[in-house]
Order: structure tokens, then C-alpha cells, then sequence
């Protein structure tokens, strides 16, 4: 009982990592149809940017964790800015290989800059673990569940509650209408880009705190299993990113506990597949008829 407690407790704080990662490609999605792939690739830089912090000054993990998001930000902006805002208008297919491409350069710019070689990223966060009767919890484990369900709140104030969250909120409803009705379309967007690129920053800081590594691929693999838990809840709504993300990362620990480590990666896209086939529009989606 005492491991399925700690597998839990495991599964929710990997869980919460998807979930935020997946927030940028829903928040996204939701916004402009667009699957950004080079999600994954801004998370990435998130734990560079961190680590490079880190190394050269003494920030306290607080600081470093606000100057990661708020450069991840920046690089999400301009990256919509130079590559997706002259295809606002085009065919899907143009900004999805766009996207594609965008990953492919950050990831190799990457690889020139830092080289293929793996950085070990500074002990940010005291690994002491915390007891609770016979249950241990790591204080990484315990602050990235906490920070992530903070920031999830965060995140829904702002949408429900905000001018701006407002405003995406109608951009995404229907872009031509909320255009007549006064609201700055591709300054939604950039805002838009830009708490994506924060929020995935947050996952990929986490990330290579609990795996100890930052390298430049390491976004693929968290960003394709985000993606995954996106579309499981519902791609295109905040709360079915979050659900996603949490049933991924539970899904992911507990198969590695109790079938096989190898296998868990398989068992996650094979989740996907099933779920696809019996509810296409993911767990929270619903059905929307498109007039002709």
C-alpha cells in the first residue's frame, strides 16, 4: 500500500509537469488552430536559460525560476512573431510544417551552442525528503506538484477574470467577431504565445531539476507525451490539459512500477489511440457541428 501510495504521489508530480507543458499547446490551439511542435523546444530552452542563471549568478530558485519563464516568453513571441504571423492566413498544413521546422532549428542552434553533451543542472531545490508516517515525499516531487497547481490557478483567474483572458477567451470563441467588437487580435495572440512559453519553461525548469539533466533533445519526449495528454483531455480546453496531464503522468508511473519500464512509453501513445478511437474529441471535448 505504502509503494501504490508513493507511485501516486510520483504519477502527480510528473503528471503536473505534462500539464503544464500541454497548456502551451492547448492555449494555442484554442486560440489559432495551430499545433505549435516546437512547444517542447521552448520548454527546452526554459531549463537552458535556468541553468545558465543559475551557474553564473546566485540567484535563489525563486528568482531563476521568474527569469527562465520570462525569457522563454520572450523567445515565444518572437518565435510567433517571425515564423507564424505570415502564415496567419495561410492553409493549416503551411504553419503545422512551419512548427515542425521551428523545433528542428531551436533544437540544432542548441546543439551548436551547448553542444550534445548533457549539462548537469545545479541543485536548485534541496533534495531532503520529507516523512509522513512511512510515506516519503521529496521536497522536488512536493514543490513542483505544489508550483504547478499554483500557477494552474493562476492561469484560470486569468482567463476567467482578466481583460486579456477575456479577450482570448473571445478570440477563441470566434476571431472575426471578437476583431469587430474592438480586441487587438495579434496582441491576444503574442499574450497568448507568451504564457504558453512561460508555462512550458515552468515544466521544463522542473523537468530537468528532477532528472538532474538538460540537453538539447530533451524536449522531445516531455513535449510529444504533453501533446498526447493535451489531445486526451481535449485539445483546444485548459481543464482537459490539465486532467490529461495528470492521468499521462499516473498512467506513465504506475505501468513503470508494476508492468514494465520499457513498455510504459508504449502503453501512453497506446492509451491515446484507444481513447481517439471511442471519444475522438478527447475526455472533456464535446462535438461541435461547423456550418457550411
Amino acid at each position: 500500500m505504502i509503494l501504490f501510495l508513493q507511485q501516486m504521489i510520483n504519477g502527480l508530480s510528473v503528471g503536473s509537469i505534462y500539464a503544464l507543458i500541454a497548456l502551451g499547446y492547448t492555449m494555442v490551439y484554442g486560440i489559432i488552430k495551430l499545433i505549435n511542435f516546437a512547444h517542447g523546444e521552448i520548454m527546452m530552452a526554459g531549463a537552458y536559460f535556468a541553468f545558465l542563471i543559475a551557474i553564473t549568478t546566485n540567484l535563489p530558485f525563486p528568482l531563476v525560476l521568474v527569469f527562465s519563464m520570462i525569457m522563454a516568453a520572450i523567445l515565444g513571441m518572437f518565435t510567433e512573431y517571425i515564423a507564424y504571423k505570415p502564415l496567419r492566413n495561410a492553409p493549416r498544413i503551411s504553419a503545422l510544417i512551419t512548427a515542425i521546422g521551428v523545433s528542428f532549428f531551436l533544437q540544432n542552434l542548441a546543439l551548436v551552442i551547448f553542444k550534445a553533451n548533457p549539462k548537469i543542472m545545479p541543485e536548485l531545490i534541496v533534495k531532503k525528503p520529507i516523512s509522513i508516517g512511512a510515506l516519503k515525499i521529496g521536497t522536488v516531487t512536493l514543490t513542483t506538484l505544489v508550483l504547478s497547481i499554483i500557477f494552474m490557478i493562476i492561469l484560470d483567474i486569468f482567463v476567467k477574470k482578466t481583460k486579456p483572458g477575456k479577450a482570448m477567451r473571445a478570440v477563441s470563441e470566434d476571431k472575426e467577431a471578437a476583431m469587430l467588437m474592438g480586441i487587438n487580435v495579434d496582441r491576444t495572440i503574442s499574450i497568448t504565445f507568451a504564457i504558453g512559453s512561460a508555462l512550458g519553461a515552468l515544466g521544463g525548469v522542473l523537468y530537468s531539476i528532477t532528472y538532474t539533466q538538460v540537453f538539447p533533445t530533451m524536449g522531445v519526449m516531455p513535449g510529444l507525451k504533453a501533446f498526447v495528454a493535451a489531445v486526451l483531455g481535449g485539445i483546444g480546453l485548459i481543464p482537459g490539459a490539465v486532467l490529461g496531464g495528470f492521468v499521462i503522468g499516473m498512467i506513465e508511473t504506475v505501468s513503470k512500477a508494476y508492468i514494465s519500464s520499457q513498455w510504459s512509453d508504449a502503453i501512453v501513445f497506446g492509451l491515446l489511440i484507444i481513447v481517439l478511437l471511442f471519444k475522438p474529441t478527447g475526455i472533456l471535448g464535446k462535438n461541435e457541428k461547423e456550418k457550411v
